[in-house]
């Protein structure tokens, strides 16, 4: 989550007009695939919650 965190604050710190369109996109792909991490692991986390609080 970290990781996370910091990418989201090094995107938020610097003016996109000043940088190459290359790196803003390698940038963005860098943070949805770290979103996509993260929203993968709170998906488990869910799952293995709900599955031992239920009867079955």
């Amino acid at each position: 989550m970290s990781d996370l965190a910091s990418a989201i604050d090094s995107l938020a710190a610097e003016d996109p007009a000043e940088l190459p369109v290359g790196l803003v996109a390698e940038q963005l792909l860098d943070l949805h695939w770290q979103m996509a991490r993260l929203q993968a692991q709170i998906a488990r986390r869910t799952y293995l919650r709900v599955s031992s609080e239920s009867p079955n």
